[in-house]
């Protein structure tokens, strides 16, 4: 049976610290990087202030600092980011409040590669960042000339 996105973000597992053996993406040979969990980028999410938006590459480098590494994995952060907002939905959907779920919205945009791979569409998540702020609303047209 598949597991759900709570199952893939509870795993239990810990955080690791890997040499890198070759560069790769923005990081080069030798460098300490993090690899790590799905529930430490939902904690970090969580922590994200209402009404504040944090890049994918803000977290990386916070998370990266938090362990004394000198980088943060680009790819399962951003995989990790996307099943704390599936979690988050599924969590949603069973009957949670909004209150009580992570506030994925603060760490997608539109500009994130997450937003259009999210299963749920982007309705909610646009719904949440116009009300904590984080998108401009359309601009009421001009009167007169």
């Amino acid at each position: 049976m598949r597991k759900t996105w709570v199952e893939k973000r509870d795993t239990g597992k810990s955080p690791q610290v890997k040499i890198l053996e070759t560069d790769f993406a923005d990081m080069h040979k030798g460098e300490r990087m993090l690899i790590p969990t799905p529930a430490l980028v939902d904690a970090y999410i969580r922590q994200i202030p209402k009404g504040k938006s944090i890049s994918l590459t803000a977290m990386r480098h916070d998370l990266a600092a938090d362990y004394r590494t000198d980088v943060c994995c680009p790819v399962t952060s951003g995989i990790f980011v996307r099943i704390a907002a599936e979690a988050a939905w599924e969590e949603l959907q069973a009957g949670k409040r909004e209150d009580g779920i992570t506030p994925f919205w603060r760490m997608i945009g539109p500009d994130s590669p997450a937003f259009r791979k999210l299963t749920f569409g982007t309705d909610f998540l646009m719904q949440q960042r116009r009300k904590e702020g984080l998108e401009p609303r359309k601009a009421a047209p001009r009167l007169g000339g």
